[in-house]
């Protein structure tokens, strides 16, 4: 197999000699250890390890959060139990959820632990790393209103994850602003307003300034990030497979509702 640091060493010497030929060595390595971690397919063992560890990251997670104003409201359990219905849990994953959920719920319960974990088994999975604030995110605006006690605790977990302040404040605007485009009707079934515009150019993480191609852009990489196949493709549990469908109907219908204003 040709590498990295075969075609580096040989550009280098052809260009300036034996002394760039081992600088194009040193990089084409660099290349090698990036590309392999691209490329490597994992194995069956690798796969189960990052499902289980995503699995168990989101629900007790939601248990924390659930507990983290004080109490866990009749609602929190609700939107819980509708979670485990939409991804279609049987009774031993549907129990293994509960008590997720419970034991994120203790007093005990380390958000910072939990999270060095899952980066230690999914830290390289940038796409499950971005689902998994998203639906976080999701769940706890699911009644409408981003408590602080929530947001303090999203802020860890974002940290976590190696996004920044600013940019967890956008993803917030982004969830909220997708959020409203879950009906696939939308755009038939409510009036135009400058308000709707303006949600689905936040959904999309753009301004209204923005050009037609640096809308596509945004899309399409939203679109890319949460396409259901790349994200189980990355060990995401294919319970979670309807979850991560919606979210891509939602960026689609935000989209499509702003190219038909465009026009």
């Amino acid at each position: 197999m040709i590498t990295g640091k075969i075609i580096g060493g040989l550009i280098g010497f052809m260009v300036a000699g034996p002394f760039t030929s081992l600088l194009g060595v040193f990089v084409g390595h660099q290349f090698d250890k990036g590309l392999g971690g691209v490329l490597k397919p994992m194995s069956g063992q690798e796969q189960a390890l990052i499902r289980s560890t995503y699995f168990e990251t989101l629900f007790s997670l939601l248990g924390h959060l659930a507990k983290s104003d004080g109490r866990i409201s009749r609602v929190e359990i609700a939107q819980a139990e509708a979670l485990m219905g939409n991804m279609g849990l049987d009774a031993s994953s549907r129990r293994a959820a509960i008590e997720l959920f419970q034991q994120g719920s203790k007093t005990d319960f380390s958000v910072d632990q939990t999270m060095s974990r899952f980066n230690s088994v999914c830290g390289r999975q940038n796409n499950l790393k971005r689902s998994l604030l998203n639906y976080l995110l999701a769940l706890a605006m699911a009644d409408g209103e981003l408590h602080s006690a929530e947001q303090d605790v999203l802020q860890t977990v974002a940290r976590h994850l190696g996004f920044s302040p600013s940019l967890f404040k956008k993803f917030i605007e982004m969830i909220k602003a997708q959020s409203q485009f879950r009906d696939s009707g939308y755009q038939s079934q409510r009036p135009d307003t400058q308000s709707q515009l303006d949600s689905a150019y936040r959904a999309l993480g753009v301004k209204a300034s923005s050009t037609d191609g640096q809308v596509k852009k945004a899309y399409r990489k939203l679109i890319s990030e949460n396409h259901p196949d790349k994200l189980i493709g990355q060990g995401m549990p294919e319970d979670m497979v309807k979850l991560a469908t919606e979210r891509t109907q939602e960026i689609q219908t935000a989209y499509e509702y702003i190219v038909a204003q465009r026009k």
